[in-house]
């Protein structure tokens, strides 16, 4: 985040002191939240109130085939939910509030699959994956919900396979942000392998932290593995959004200096 900093003169009585204003930039950083396949928005909310709180601009949306428009979900796919992706994304960094420099990707599911995805098609800072789903590159243009009448799918899922071998995991293999994958403990829909292969992927990443949600399964039904979840999301989120503010501070100080930023006294 760009920090804005002034100088600025203050009158005191007949005295006049000088001093240095620091502000965020008007732009502020933001949020896209994109949901699992038979998710909606509803997912997100509690968690972009949560992320607003930091300072952020949050968007939660639905993908095409989910929520209101139920009538396509057996038609709808992956090419045309991904574009959907692509429609938020390029939505959220036109708004005159956002810098479309700081934007997070958070995904759940099949939403993060399509964030990992994302990540190779615009500038992302951020990127968080819930129990992220890994697919075939064949038949990307069928229905999304025929790929799970492959019989080899759940086999698929369980195999060691490389970067290049996918077209998720070779965008991910390519994203040089911060990275938060989030698996759950008992998650018999996204297995662990699937989790070691995006984990390998991320070779490039800035910094790549792992977490794992001790009782969840895929769906994380439990109420404390939502709460879990939704404590390590913003956790994480406060590290790399406030921390970057932090330090994007100190730099402008020590800048604005001609050195580094001088510490305070005790």
């Amino acid at each position: 985040m760009q920090i804005k900093l002034d100088v600025v003169s203050i009158e005191a009585d007949a005295a006049r002191l000088q001093g240095t204003l620091l502000a965020p930039a008007q732009a502020l950083p933001g949020v896209l939240f994109v949901h699992g396949w038979r998710g909606s928005q509803e997912q997100d909310l509690a968690r972009a109130r949560e992320a607003a709180g930091l300072g952020c601009v949050c968007l939660t949306f639905d993908l095409r085939g989910h929520e209101r428009d139920t009538t396509s979900w057996d038609r709808v796919t992956r090419e045309q939910n991904l574009a959907d992706l692509v429609a938020a994304y390029d939505w959220l960094a036109r708004q005159p509030n956002v810098d479309s420099a700081e934007i997070a990707v958070v995904g759940i599911s099949y939403g993060g699959y399509l964030a990992a995805l994302l990540s190779a098609l615009r500038q992302v800072r951020w990127l968080a994956l819930r129990s992220p789903a890994l697919y075939k590159d064949e038949h990307w243009t069928a229905p999304k919900l025929d790929l799970h009448l492959d019989p080899d799918l759940p086999a698929y899922r369980r195999r060691r396979i490389a970067a290049p071998d996918n077209r998720a995991l070779r965008a991910s293999s390519g994203f040089g942000g911060d990275v938060l994958i989030v698996e759950a403990e008992h998650d018999d829909t996204v297995p662990h392998a699937v989790i070691e292969n995006y984990r390998a992927a991320f070779s490039r990443a800035r910094s790549l932290t792992s977490r794992v949600i001790a009782g969840a399964d895929h769906a994380f039904t439990a109420k404390p593995a939502q709460t879990h979840y939704t404590s390590v999301l913003v956790q994480w989120l406060t590290e790399m959004i406030v921390g970057g503010r932090q330090a994007a501070a100190k730099a402008r100080v020590a800048q604005h200096h001609g050195t580094r930023a001088p510490e305070a006294a005790p």
